[in-house]
């Protein structure tokens, strides 16, 4: 019995020091927060996850957790995660929609789809998606000064569009199939005007009746 308690008491102590240990090394949100911006300034992205995720998990009803969610988001941003950044920003503006950091969220959330623009023969799905994302921006904070910077972003993504409309236009028409080519360069005209393409496709779209003029010309 004596040997039972005896064990007993040097595992408590033993657990009590553990703890003890544990507690002082546990860092304060301040802490946490201060190193997690020191690797990000220093561009240790993946450092300052790991600083902001325990901040994060270790004070999740301190102020500061909204400063690492945010961080963490723009780490993976920079890291050129985008879908991990999209994840992370959306969380944040589901979490806290009246967050004086939403327009920047919403432009960053942007950018990661516009980023990703590629050459105007290829899928267009990011283009739209930025645009979308960038005219929503424009619609619910029309005075924020990221508005402002969307705003060019959104003249790149209309070209893109565009532009690639007006090849799969070409396409059809070096194709012979003129009738797709038609309502595609009759597209451009419609949905992206005073882009700087709607020349082009004037041009062929009388080209495209011409032929098809003389295609019926020669069916009768």
């Amino acid at each position: 019995m004596k040997r039972l308690i005896v064990v007993c008491l040097i595992s408590l102590l033993a657990f009590s020091g553990c703890a003890g240990k544990q507690l002082k090394e546990e860092k304060s949100a301040q802490e946490l927060a201060s190193e997690g911006m020191k690797d990000y300034k220093k561009k240790n992205y993946r450092s300052a996850i790991v600083t902001f995720e325990k901040l994060k998990d270790w004070y999740p009803f301190n102020k500061l957790a909204n400063l690492a969610e945010l961080k963490i988001a723009d780490a993976h941003y920079q890291l050129k995660e985008y879908d991990e950044a999209v994840m992370a920003y959306s969380a944040f503006e589901n979490l806290h929609p009246r967050n004086d950091a939403i327009p920047y969220v919403i432009y960053q959330v942007g950018r990661c789809f516009f980023d990703q623009l590629d050459t105007t023969d290829r899928d267009q799905s990011v283009a739209q998606k930025a645009l979308n994302i960038f005219v929503r921006l424009t619609h619910q904070f029309p005075q924020d000064p990221y508005t402002e910077k969307a705003g060019e972003h959104i003249a790149i993504c209309l070209k893109s569009l565009a532009e690639n409309e007006f090849y799969v236009g070409l396409f059809y028409y070096k194709s012979k199939h003129y009738k797709a080519a038609l309502n595609r360069f009759t597209a451009v005209l419609t949905n992206y005007p005073d882009v700087g393409v709607q020349q082009k496709a004037l041009q062929y779209i009388a080209l495209c009746e011409g032929n098809l003029k003389n295609q019926s010309k020669l069916k009768n």
